[in-house]
């Protein structure tokens, strides 16, 4: 059943919260209490009236009004026991106890916690007697130049003195002014730092933590940091000057340091921790921490959860997050502007108008609100912190342009905000280390192809280097004693392989891995990558989609890209032909450097890790293989390869290992990494394992793709052959103790397929250093035929080519094959499905829909739809989805949902075809992937997929081969509808491309087909 939640705060955090858990289908109603003009009546969300400093009256209003989840925003209310009184109450209740809320609470107790646990941060002392705290701050041997009152109050911002006797102003005014109220008995003054100041937030469930993209906010009220300090005017994120390796280290170090001494510190945290970090020349250290979201760092962070927060929280409150995955929009920034009336901080205006707020919507805004009421119809100001203008786009320039417009579309008399959000991150860009002179060598990579012979360039010549020095500040990596361990590498000649087949767009993250993943041999995180092109006369898009996978493999690999070169050499290469080279450098700490061969021994287990492929070896054995072979590089493999043109199959990139295995690597349970590169299977275990062992593998233990069984039967390889040129479908091997062999795995698994293939033994005289068991055997096995109704039509799938993957969303019920399709979004309509376990540990986000808690089928069904417009869905398939869509639903989504029908003909009905077929003459069996309607017909069909009926064949048997028949074709059709070449006509009937129908049907007709079966 829907939740009803109870949100308490009346800010622009609060109007957050209820904003996104709104998003929710577990959440029947948000009430806000007491809520703003934002959160008054607006579709889910509402204000309630209840009194919320009382606890007693609280709980009975949540007892009263079935409150299954409440959530209390302001750090006062944490402070003064809310969470413990509900709970006590029977009421569940997100958020810190009021001691455990005291890290966030007292700044005093905050302070002592971090200095007797030795956890880095300012320098500092306490002071209740304000002449001893400026004597201390005329004496003190740092700059005691940050003021703070210990505990809450009207204001929490701290004061950042110019001078000395600044410094002792503040102090004078806490202890016996009245800027903070009575209640501030006690003065922290800190030492002022200096370096890059950013956010990191937390869900804590007690024991595990999942930390939230980082922050920086801009908290003088004024441009270029002027102005007195508030608690924030403006914020982005994810912050581009902290680093990926940098925000690991922070993880895996300071924030588990944290979480463990709380522990021992007795203090069971659960709810939100933000942690507020600077980084300085020296380390970075914590300045302070808050137990609840910040303001206005909620209000960047939430809109870039994709995962349902309702969920993360649930996950968070029974401490179940260690088997949630957070899911965040990757490659995009957020970027909050507060608006704060006149006067702010120290005063405000209440009563005036706010206008505008309606066209800001329209621009694609999120407009919180924060210090508002609704007076006479209108909305007007209520405080201080009036409105928070929020931007979510690709790239930061982008949401700060957008994020200004909505400003200047509102307006209120007297309205305050800063001109400069983001300032230091554009400072960043400008410095930044990726800069390119204006040179011809570079022009191909920033101009079409047309503008290269008026830039002057001469066939031949060998130009000057166009970019300036790459530079990379190591200290901000976090490491404290590192080794640099760097590789050079090409692809070698899978490079021909891409210019014949001109796909040019995963060759850079072939040159990344073969450098990345040969680092990892070291134990060596990567740091940085550079790439040199040599080239004919080259073309300006090939170059530009060469230059943009080297970066998407960058980020795959967790690197910097930090410089490239591009020389045109028609002398060297032919026109149109070009040579790549890469360049990767990275770091290891002193004492976890690999391979540790004096720690193996015999016994230990050998871990294979899947290949994608062929990976870049054996390529000029490949090439033979295909001259004196019947195919060619746009034929279908037709032994077991998959849906593919061979050409395609052999360019599959490379696997970058790196983000996957550098938390097992650094966990001390490795003794040696071997990437599998040159010589294949068998040439780089010599390189690893002390000369008195050996290795010994078993084929059998690990799935080798289909590809290398056709390429042994078409170039008639031997055993050896195979196994010193190719990987044989595996990339990488751990060497790991039997005892931890296991737990390594599971490990490994949670990211790579992965298998126990082997061990290491004691090398006996005149015995080879790596033996193969059963390759040859596993091979031949492995030589199933690839059934002829997807290999049909020559060209068909080499045809297929989009730039821009269509969205999918799968709807499911329970356990179907049709799940195999690469998606975005999975919904079902129970939970604990296995489908829905397996998109998590992919990283897909997934949602849990269940009819029985909604009214009518239009209702469900209108759920689904907000749910699959939030991810901006293109395409659905249903995988076992057992509901009746409505008929709206199906008209707004026409041609856009595809199903499997168990099936060939309309002949037989229901979903268990294979009984019918036993007793009948039908020798196969099949299934039909088809497009939904109100009236579905065999005219929808997109492609359909049989399997044969055996004598042998029982109702088990022959259900198993349909499931198959659907993992075939289904892959088939949604590529063909996401590709553009199958899309359902007005008279519902599905339409081909013209140019491409006579690959699919002999009989050429005038009018779209009605049906096709690929036979």
């Amino acid at each position: 059943m829907a939740d009803r939640v109870l949100v308490l705060g009346s800010g622009g955090r609060e109007h957050a919260l209820a904003w996104k858990l709104a998003h929710s289908p577990h959440v029947k109603q948000v009430l806000v209490a007491p809520g703003n003009a934002g959160t008054a009546n607006s579709g889910k969300i509402s204000n309630s009236a209840v009194l919320i400093s009382n606890p007693t009256i609280l709980a009975q209003f949540c007892k009263d009004h079935n409150i299954g989840l409440v959530i209390a925003g302001p750090e006062a209310l944490l402070a003064a026991g809310i969470v413990d009184g509900l709970k006590a109450a029977g009421i569940k209740c997100f958020g810190p106890t009021a001691k455990a809320a005291q890290l966030g609470t007292n700044r005093s107790f905050a302070k002592t916690f971090l200095d007797h646990y030795g956890i880095p941060t300012a320098r500092w002392k306490a002071f209740t007697n304000p002449q001893e705290a400026c004597t201390f701050i005329t004496s003190a041997d740092f700059p005691a130049l940050v003021v703070k009152s210990s505990g809450l109050g009207p204001q929490k911002e701290a004061i950042l003195a110019s001078s000395i006797e600044e410094s002792c102003k503040a102090v004078q005014e806490i202890l016996q002014g009245n800027i903070f109220g009575d209640t501030r008995e006690t003065a922290i003054i800190e030492e002022r730092l200096t370096g890059e100041e950013f956010s990191c937030l937390c869900f804590v469930d007690g024991v595990a933590f999942a930390t939230m993209p980082p922050i920086q906010v801009q908290k003088q009220l004024l441009d270029g940091d002027q102005g007195p300090s508030t608690i924030g005017m403006g914020a982005y994120g994810p912050v581009s000057q902290i680093s990926e390796v940098l925000l690991e280290k922070i993880k895996g170090t300071l924030l588990q340091h944290i979480l463990n001494s709380m522990k021992q510190e007795g203090i069971s945290y659960a709810g939100i921790l933000q942690i507020d970090l600077i980084l300085t020349k020296d380390s970075v250290k914590v300045l302070s921490f808050n137990s609840h979201f910040g303001d206005p760092q909620c209000q960047v962070v939430l809109p870039l959860l994709k995962s349902d927060l309702y969920e993360v929280i649930q996950d968070t409150i029974n401490g179940r997050l260690h088997d949630s995955t957070l899911v965040w929009s990757e490659d995009y920034t957020a970027v909050s502007v507060v608006m704060a009336s006149e006067g702010y901080p120290e005063c405000y205006s209440e009563g005036k108008e706010i206008t505008g707020l309606l066209q800001a919507k329209e621009l694609g805004l999120e407009v919180f609100h924060g210090a508002t009421t609704i007076k006479d119809n209108k909305v007007v100001i209520n405080g201080s912190r009036v409105l928070t203008v929020t931007a979510v786009k690709s790239d930061l320039i982008s949401a700060l342009e957008a994020a200004y417009k909505g400003l200047a579309a509102i307006y209120f008399p007297g309205a305050i905000y800063r001109k400069d959000v983001g300032y230091r991150a554009m400072r960043f860009f400008t410095q930044s280390v990726y800069k390119f002179a204006d040179s011809i060598d570079y022009s191909v990579l920033f101009h079409p192809p047309k503008l290269l012979s008026a830039s002057g360039s001469k066939s031949g010549s060998s130009k000057q280097q166009g970019g300036s020095p790459g530079l990379f500040d190591l200290r901000t990596s976090g490491y404290s004693d590192p080794i640099l361990v760097s590789q050079t590498k090409g692809i070698g000649t899978k490079l021909k392989v891409a210019q014949l087949c001109n796909k040019h767009d995963k060759v850079g993250q072939d040159l990344v891995a073969m450098c990345v993943n040969d680092l990892l041999c070291q134990g060596a995180e990567p740091l940085f990558f550079l790439d040199y092109c040599i080239c004919g006369k080259l073309d300006g898009e090939v170059a530009q989609t060469i230059t943009d996978g080297i970066a998407e493999a960058c980020v795959l690999a967790g690197c910097t890209r930090l410089g490239r070169d591009t020389n045109e050499m028609v002398g060297l290469c032919p026109p149109g032909e070009y040579s790549l080279v890469g360049f990767a450098v990275g770091a290891v700490e002193r004492g976890m450097k690999l391979p540790q061969k004096e720690r193996i021994v015999d016994g230990d287990v050998l871990i294979g890790i899947a290949s994608s492929g062929l990976h870049t070896q054996g390529f000029n054995l490949v090439r033979k293989i295909i001259l004196t072979s019947s195919l060619h590089y746009f034929s279908p493999v037709s032994n077991g390869c998959g849906a593919q043109a061979l050409g395609e199959q052999l360019l599959t990139p490379s696997k970058i290992y790196s983000k996957a295995l550098l938390p097992v690597l650094r966990s001390g349970n490795v003794n040696a990494f071997i990437h599998i590169a040159e010589g294949g299977l068998l040439g780089r275990f010599p390189q690893i394992l002390p000369a008195q062992f050996s290795a010994i593998l078993d084929a059998r233990n690990w799935k080798i793709p289909g590809i290398f069984s056709w390429l042994q039967k078409e170039g008639g390889l031997s055993e050896r052959e195979m196994a010193q040129t190719l990987n044989c479908g595996i990339g990488a091997v751990l060497v790991v103790q039997k005892e931890l062999a296991r737990k390594v795995l599971k490990d490994v698994k949670k990211y790579e397929d992965a298998w126990l293939i082997g061990k290491v033994v004691r090398r006996l005289a005149g015995y080879p250093h790596v033996e193969i068991r059963n390759l040859l055997e596993v091979l031949l096995q492995n030589r199933s035929p690839f059934p002829q109704s997807v290999s049909d039509g020559d060209s068909l799938f080499q045809a297929i080519h989009t730039k821009r993957k269509v969205k999918v969303a799968v709807l499911l019920s329970g356990t179907e094959s049709a799940s195999c399709a690469q998606v975005v979004l999975v919904i079902a309509n129970r939970s604990g499905v296995e489908e829905l376990k397996t998109a998590s540990r992919a990283g897909i986000p997934t949602r849990v829909i269940d009819h029985k808690l909604y009214g009518s089928r239009s209702e469900y069904d209108g759920t689904i739809d907000t749910v699959l417009e939030e991810f901006s869905i293109e395409l659905i398939c249903l995988a076992g989805f057992v509901r009746v869509l409505s008929n709206n639903f199906l008209k707004k989504w026409n041609g856009k949902i595809l199903s499997t029908y168990p099936s060939l003909s309309s002949l037989t009905k229901g979903s268990n075809t294979y009984k019918q077929a036993l007793p009948a003459a039908d020798k196969v069996v099949g299934c039909t992937v088809h497009f939904v309607l109100e009236n579905t017909s065999l005219e929808a069909v997109i492609v359909q997929e049989s399997a044969s009926v055996e004598a042998e064949d029982t109702e088990e048997t022959l259900s198993e081969k349909i499931k198959e028949a659907e993992d075939r074709a289904f892959p088939v059709a949604l590529q063909l509808v996401a590709s553009g070449m199958v899309q359902l006509g007005a008279d519902g009937k599905t339409c081909w491309k013209r140019e491409h129908r006579p690959l699919i049907s002999q009989n050429e007709r005038k009018h779209c087909s009605s049906s096709h079966t690929l036979q």
